[in-house]
């Protein structure tokens, strides 16, 4: 009698084998060494449906040792996954076919060399940097919790989903692996499960010569229940640690497994199998081994796709279908919350949410865009219910804590809180953010701006994931003051803008704010930097100056010269925007046709049709000053090479605000020389 498991087994091992081999790039040693693993989670455990990869109940499976990919398309193709196009509709088609399989790592194929998100249907979020999925996973079991206690009634249950990592020796080193099981343990996540595929290999060698700490009695520490699986290949073993995590009700779940990477291969438990593939010889005798036939590629013995349409497929379709009339019930008896939950589903928001926007009277002394940004978002967090987030312990500072009545504190004893405190952990809480966003919540932190460099991986994920996380900075400039360089960021403006996908903001008053938090709140495929002051700015007089509706171009005239012909052009963002003010002022004095241009989000400008941008930034006025407390990096392609840029060229220092203005040239004076110099010039290369 066949023994289908075994068979599965090693099916997904025969697959993975071939498509790395066949691509001659990829890593074989941990599909091989934890397929029965991954084979016992997805047949028998996880309530998943092939039919309907995108069921809002469904328990999430993230591989975070992204390296390991041809596991994950192994088990799409096998278990029938359908494709989902970007508008959420399920297709007919797979999402893996064998001819993906069969061009694995190759262009336009879906299966990548890593697990990538809106690219392959049943990825549950894209990964590659190790730790990102694990950290990930927490975001995603929050949600999950959250969503619970939103939306859950005593006579319906709409959510009960678990999440589960994979995650390596890799995992485990990266810092940001222990930022997120410290979170998730103070937060009792009980629906996360980490499986710990300890194979003691990386690529320099055995983990001997990095890694001897204890992790089991690591994660205890943090608050973990830990069970462990002494033989990977032991199904019933396996088996049993599930069963062990789903009992558990107050923790979330470390599944430790020891592996042998390469399985059955000439170099299982070798550095060898690691990344490198076996070669035919190798693969053949890995088959031999396993029962497989040697020399029949990419061979799926008949009947095995019909077995797992009996398990992992029989019980979705089944759970996804109670899951559909629950729900079809509960619309009748709470309409409202059931259209909250299609909105969620469809990245949509209430209709009538920018009724809740204000609109700020101008004010010389104005305040600071932290401020005005968080009476904004306490606004429409109030108008959109699924908007949540928090700081890396900075709210008090990033002005981010929902504070209307109800908005409460989500914590161990109570799910339904919309304020995360996230603690000093600025990594872990952008990709935490990123898991709530995959799973269609409208999440967003903050922390300082100069600490965006420790989130950069996972800012840098949202972006290619296309996700609308909300990452929110303040302390903008060298503007910080007394604290000196190591807080005042100069580069990081510069880094941000750099990533594609990425809408980088950096209004100049309260009413930019506010058209920023316009355009950020219906994002559905880009995430966001928004970039605010701790300074008060002065809310601008739009009675007679440009209109603050110009931020959703991403650059608008703020002021106009009085003959509408400009000789010279300031272009600038946020604090700087009212320095270039005030240098205008001086300039008309002088009787020098001055524009001034605010220019809050480069990357919406750039969308614009060419007869906009020229509109804004005439082609024959090549004279053109940019004023920036940060970097001049990137400034060239708006000011041209007969333009100037008051900008950064160093580190800050500590020192008053003031100060440090007059010390780096921040000065409508400064500004005003700068413009007068390229006028004359002008004029003396025209004469």
């Amino acid at each position: 009698m066949v023994d289908l498991d075994t068979l599965s087994v090693n099916t997904i091992r025969g697959l993975c084998m071939d498509a790395i081999q066949k691509a001659r790039s990829g890593h074989p040693g941990t599909p091989m060494g934890m397929a029965p693993v991954a084979y016992t989670l997805w047949q028998k455990f996880l309530r998943f449906d092939p039919a309907d990869p995108i069921w809002p109940n469904r328990d999430r499976f993230v591989l975070s040792e992204g390296h390991a990919s041809a596991l994950l398309w192994s088990l799409l193709h096998l278990t029938g996954v359908r494709a989902v196009d970007p508008d959420y509709e399920v297709l007919g088609r797979p999402a893996v076919t064998l001819d993906d399989l069969k061009s694995f790592r190759q262009l336009d194929s879906h299966c990548p060399g890593h697990p990538e998100y809106r690219w392959t249907s049943g990825v549950e979020a894209t990964t590659g940097p190790l730790g990102q999925g694990v950290a990930t996973s927490v975001g995603m079991a929050i949600a999950g919790q959250w969503l619970a206690a939103r939306f859950n009634r005593d006579d319906f249950t709409l959510f009960d989903f678990d999440v589960y990592a994979l995650a390596g020796d890799g995992c485990m080193m990266e810092g940001i692996s222990s930022e997120a099981a410290s979170l998730a343990g103070h937060l009792k996540l009980s629906n996360l499960c980490w499986i710990y595929d300890s194979n003691r290999v990386t690529i320099e060698g055995h983990t001997d010569i990095t890694f001897s700490e204890d992790v089991a009695a690591r994660f205890l520490a943090y608050g973990w229940n830990v069970t462990t699986v002494a033989d990977a290949n032991d199904l019933d073993q396996v088996g049993r640690a599930f069963h062990t995590f789903r009992a558990e009700t107050a923790r979330p779940t470390l599944v430790l497994v020891h592996s042998h990477i390469g399985y059955g291969s000439p170099v299982e438990d070798s550095p060898k199998a690691h990344g490198t593939p076996l070669g035919p010889e190798g693969v053949k005798a890995a088959k031999r081994f396993l029962g497989i036939p040697p020399d029949a590629d990419f061979h799926i013995p008949d009947g095995l796709p019909d077995w797992f349409a009996r398990g992992i497929g029989a019980r979705g379709d089944g759970l996804r279908t109670d899951w559909e009339k629950t729900f079809e019930a509960y619309r009748g008896s709470h309409p409202g919350l059931a259209d909250e939950l299609e909105r969620i589903h469809r990245r949509e928001l209430p209709e009538g949410w920018e009724n809740v926007l204000p609109v700020f009277p101008a004010d010389p002394k104005g305040m600071a865009s932290r401020d005005s940004s968080g009476q904004v978002l306490d606004a429409i967090a109030q108008a959109v219910p699924w908007v949540l987030g928090g700081s890396a312990d900075l709210t008090p500072s990033t002005r981010t804590r929902l504070a209307f009545d109800g908005a409460g504190d989500f914590q161990p004893g109570d799910r339904s809180g919309r304020n995360l405190h996230l603690g000093v952990r600025e990594h872990a809480s952008a990709a935490v953010a990123n898991g709530m966003a995959l799973t269609k919540l409208r999440p967003y932190w903050s922390g300082f701006l100069i600490f965006s460099d420790y989130a950069k991986g996972a800012i840098r994920l949202s972006a290619l994931m296309e996700i609308p996380t909300v990452h929110i900075f303040t302390h903008d400039s060298i503007g910080v003051g007394e604290d000196g360089p190591t807080h005042q960021p100069v580069e990081q403006l510069a880094g941000l803008r750099s990533t594609p996908g990425l809408l980088v903001f950096r209004p100049a008053d309260a009413n930019e704010v506010v058209e920023m938090w316009r355009v950020v709140a219906t994002l559905r495929h880009e995430p966001a930097a928004l970039v605010l002051s701790r300074q008060a700015l002065p809310t601008f007089d739009r009675s007679r100056l440009g209109g603050a509706g110009g931020v959703a171009r991403g650059a608008y005239v703020l002021a106009e010269a009085p003959s509408g012909e400009p000789e010279v052009i300031l272009l600038a963002t946020g604090s700087e925007v009212s320095l270039a003010m005030a240098a205008y002022e001086e300039l008309t004095a002088d009787g020098i046709a001055c524009r001034v241009v605010s220019m809050p989000c480069w990357e919406l400008f750039d969308r614009q049709p060419r007869d906009y941008r020229d509109e804004v930034l005439p082609p024959a006025v090549t004279a053109r000053v940019a004023v920036e407390e940060a970097s001049t990096l990137g400034w060239d392609r708006y000011v041209g090479d007969r333009g100037a840029v008051v900008g950064m060229h160093t580190f800050g220092a500590s020192a008053p605000l003031k100060q440090l203005l007059n010390r780096f040239g921040f000065t409508p004076e400064r500004v005003s020389h700068v413009a007068r110099e390229l006028v004359a010039h002008g004029k003396e290369t025209t004469s």
